[in-house]
C-alpha cells in the first residue's frame, strides 16, 4: 500500500460538475472517502483547484497574471472551507501556503510537513505554486515531490487516461499504464506537460482515476487495478 499520497482534486469536486460554489453532499462524499484512507494508515496531502469559484481562462477581460492570482486565492478559499468542515467531521487538518499569512494558514516548511503527518494531520496545500502561469496540476507535482509522496493521485470524473475524450468518443481507448515520455509525446491532456515533466524528473508516479466511484480512492491506495498509472519507464 502507499504510505504517503498527494491527492489532486478539481474545484468541481466541491460543487458538482459544471456548477459553482459548494455542495455539502459532494463534500460529505469527499470526507467519507478520505476517512477510509486515513483509517487505513496513509498520510494524505491535498491540492485542490478553484474551478468551483474562479477559472482564470474564463476571465478574459483580465491579464493572465491577475487572473491566475485570483485563481490562487480561490484555492485558498477552498482550502479554508474544507479545513473547517473536515475538522467538524473529525479529520485533523492543517492548511499550508506561501501566498497568504491568514491566521488559519501556516507557511510551508519541509520539516513541519513531516511533523504534521507524524501527528496524524491531513495537509492541504493552498495557493498553487505561488506563481502565476502555472496550474494546480503543476502545483500538485511540485508538492508531491516536496512532501516525498509515494505517488500523486489525480481524481477525475473518468476512469483513467484515454487516447481521446471518452465522453465525446465511444471508441476512446483507455491506457492501463504509460510512461511519462508516452504521455508527453501523445500530448495527453489529462495533466499539464509541466506536471508530467516534474514527475518524470523526480521519478514520481502518477495515478489518474475516477474519484467519483465510491471506494476507488482506497482501492488506489491498496494498489489495486484502478485507473491509469504513469511511470518513469
Amino acid at each position: 500500500m502507499y504510505k504517503r499520497v498527494l491527492l489532486k482534486l478539481s474545484g468541481e469536486v466541491l460543487s458538482g460538475e459544471g456548477e459553482k460554489g459548494f455542495n455539502i453532499d459532494k463534500i460529505i462524499y469527499l470526507i467519507d472517502e478520505l476517512k477510509s484512507v486515513l483509517e487505513y494508515g496513509t498520510n494524505i496531502g491535498i491540492v485542490i483547484g478553484a474551478g468551483n469559484l474562479f477559472r482564470g481562462r474564463e476571465m478574459k477581460e483580465l491579464s493572465p497574471t491577475i487572473a491566475d492570482q485570483i485563481g490562487m486565492l480561490g484555492t485558498v478559499i477552498n482550502a479554508l472551507y474544507l479545513k473547517d468542515l473536515f475538522e467538524k467531521h473529525g479529520l485533523r487538518t492543517v492548511v499550508v501556503s506561501q501566498v497568504t499569512s491568514l491566521p488559519s494558514i501556516r507557511p510551508i516548511h519541509y520539516d513541519d510537513i513531516n511533523l504534521y503527518f507524524d501527528a496524524g494531520y491531513l495537509v492541504i496545500f493552498a495557493g498553487g505554486t505561488s506563481n502565476p502561469f502555472f496550474t494546480t496540476d503543476t502545483a500538485a507535482a511540485l508538492r508531491a515531490v516536496e512532501m516525498k509522496a509515494d505517488i500523486l493521485i489525480k481524481g477525475t470524473k473518468v476512469s483513467g487516461i484515454f487516447d481521446k475524450d471518452p465522453k465525446k468518443y465511444e471508441d476512446a481507448i483507455k491506457f492501463d499504464k504509460l510512461t511519462f515520455d508516452d504521455a508527453i509525446e501523445k500530448e495527453l491532456k489529462i495533466m499539464d506537460t509541466e506536471a508530467f515533466s516534474i514527475c518524470r524528473r523526480y521519478n514520481m508516479k502518477i495515478l489518474v482515476m475516477d474519484f467519483f466511484k465510491k471506494g476507488n480512492l482506497l482501492r488506489a491506495i491498496r494498489e489495486e487495478n484502478v485507473g491509469t498509472l504513469v511511470v518513469p519507464k
